[in-house]
């Protein structure tokens, strides 16, 4: 009885704070409303959920594109994505309990039907709100209630249910202020001149395929609601500036590169000088870019420049520290019985930090005050001193980690599962780059090679976690140099992709200089594309692999390039 009249005082805080921030927000109001009638009538089934959430995401978004000097595309956009989320059974065992033989080890809501997310209304009258609500209600009950019925009509082992399929969590009562819109965020007729304006730059470019400047900008309100108690409404804003351009080589190829700018508002932005010196660097690039030559397939010592080696470890290191993922029986499960070993050098920490906001006065993508299901955002040290102490974790308990640490994540209209959010490579021991450089011939010197490898850029890369296909990696490099040994200067070269599988390649990690710069990217995974950052320093590997890079085009021109005659 204490604990039941403890919960009912906490939630009776909770909502006297949420009216007294709430009042100027009509959706929060018809959406709390609207919950709790559908709680009080779902209390009267047979067998009566013990759990409703509901998610909203209310989205503006502005782009613009320009390419080599011309306006090419303009788009604004409005809308806002409910989902819900009904359990049934109890935080113990309920309708998500993976099956034995499930291979979906991310249950979307429960294993027995499919459920969607609803579009809501713009504007905010109430019933129109309320229909749609009521109609994704129904249907995630009715799925639920069937998952439910199957689990408890399945043989499922006993020893399965030792681990809860849900948390729980302390409750939170949050609310910002609503955005402006994006007329006033943004000012578009100044943008419209200036994306036109940078793009033109890339006309003088011998050879060129595109040039394009791009500025997409996202105002986000997401709202979170739970029978819990919780009741948060938290703003996110994002301005991306991107540059692209291609050539075609000497051989016909088309070779990309692209920079890309991230702020959470336009004035954040670099200035136009630098974005025209950024132009110019491109440009000299993209001409080297032309006539350097295809590598062949390698194995041998390389330095991931930090930009890289951020990537790097994103994809090989930070999925496999998902939690989540330990829960089923077709992941590779990396390291599931590896907390408390030596998973890394011991120089190595690694941290995910969704409270911090800026690194070097660079905004950051994977920043967040609470996660997608309610709970409060926190910096979780997963590598201390190369050794393995934990990981991140949704609502959804693995063995011996039952509650969340914030990092249950989804974009719009999407599942909540366990996603990475800002990582940080920490490093105890400083090797300067020329000590990496140093490091790299003498280790090329042992392996008799004539050269190694400087992977100064990438553009991404993706990852399998899973048992049915190789657990491996491949990151897409945009600019990699040969460094000789002979001390002639390093060459760029083209056409290479590092691939490789974790283990092997955590073991060669030697050493990381001091100037850890920020990758900002998006992540797609089983719940959606989210915002993502990673820190890293520059570190040097004895050992990688590349192959060659699936060629985009080849062909040559039969026409000569257009001129301006004017």
């Amino acid at each position: 009885m204490k604990k039941v009249f403890c919960l009912i005082v906490c939630l009776g805080l909770a909502s006297i704070a949420l009216r007294a921030q709430s009042v100027s927000d009509s959706l929060l109001i018809i959406l709390e409303s609207e919950m709790q009638r559908e709680w009080d009538e779902l209390q009267k089934a047979k067998q009566p959920p013990y759990f409703l959430s509901y998610r909203v995401t209310d989205s503006q978004g502005f782009r613009l594109r320009a390419s080599l000097g011309s306006l090419v595309d303009e788009n604004k956009d409005r809308s806002r994505v409910l989902r819900a989320s009904v359990r049934v059974g109890d935080y113990a065992f309920d309708d998500s309990h993976p099956l034995d033989f499930d291979d979906n080890y991310f249950p979307m809501d429960g294993m027995g039907g499919e459920r969607v997310s609803q579009f809501l209304p713009l504007d905010n009258k109430p019933l129109p709100i309320k229909l749609r609500m009521w109609q994704q209600t129904q249907s995630a009950y009715r799925s639920a209630l069937a998952s439910f019925k199957s689990l408890q009509n399945a043989n499922i082992k006993e020893e399965s249910k030792a681990v809860a399929d849900f948390s729980k969590e302390e409750p939170s009562v949050f609310v910002e202020q609503p955005l402006p819109s994006i007329e006033k965020f943004i000012q578009i007729e100044n943008w419209k001149k200036k994306v036109k304006s940078l793009s033109a730059s890339f006309l003088k470019l011998k050879g060129i395929v595109d040039g394009d400047v791009s500025i997409h900008v996202d105002l986000d309100r997401k709202y979170y609601l739970s029978t819990e108690g919780s009741r948060i409404v938290q703003n996110r804003t994002s301005v991306f500036l991107t540059i692209s351009a291609a050539i075609r080589a000497e051989d016909g190829d088309i070779l990309p590169l692209h920079l890309s700018y991230y702020a959470t508002t336009p004035d954040q932005l670099p200035g136009d000088d630098v974005l025209r010196k950024d132009i110019d660097k491109m440009m000299t690039k993209l001409t080297q870019l032309s006539t350097a030559p295809v590598v062949e397939p390698y194995t041998g010592p390389a330095i991931l420049y930090a930009h890289a080696a951020g990537v790097f470890f994103h994809e090989i290191f930070g999925h496999r520290v998902e939690g989540q993922r330990l829960k089923s029986n077709f992941d590779g499960q990396t390291f599931k019985d590896k907390v408390n070993e030596l998973v890394l050098p011991k120089t190595l920490n690694v941290v995910f930090d969704p409270t911090l906001q800026k690194f070097n006065e660079q905004a950051l993508n994977g920043h967040y005050q609470f996660d997608d299901e309610g709970v409060k955002a926190r910096k979780v040290t997963v590598v201390e001193n190369g050794v393995l102490k934990t990981f991140l974790m949704s609502r959804t308990p693995i063995e011996k980690f039952s509650h969340s640490n914030g990092h249950g994540r989804a974009e719009a209209g999407a599942d909540v599962v366990t996603r990475q959010s800002n990582l940080i490579i920490e490093n105890k021991k400083v090797v300067e780059m020329t000590g990496l450089r140093k490091m790299l011939i003498a280790e090329c010197k042992r392996q008799n090679k004539k050269y190694g490898y400087l992977f100064m850029d990438v553009v991404g890369g993706f990852t399998n976690t899973g048992r049915v296909m190789p657990n491996a990696f491949n990151i897409f490099p945009t600019e990699v140099y040969r460094i000789y040994v002979d001390g002639r200067p390093d060459e760029l070269v083209r056409g290479v992709d590092l691939i490789g599988t974790p283990l092997a390649m955590f073991a060669e990690i030697q050493a990381a200089d001091d100037k850890s710069e920020v990758f900002t990217g998006f992540c797609g995974a089983e719940s959606g594309s989210i915002p993502v950052t990673a820190i890293s320093p520059s570190l040097y590997v004895k050992r990688i692999e590349t192959q060659k890079k699936m060629v985009a085009q080849v062909e040559t021109t039969i026409l000569e390039k257009p001129v301006d005659n004017h």
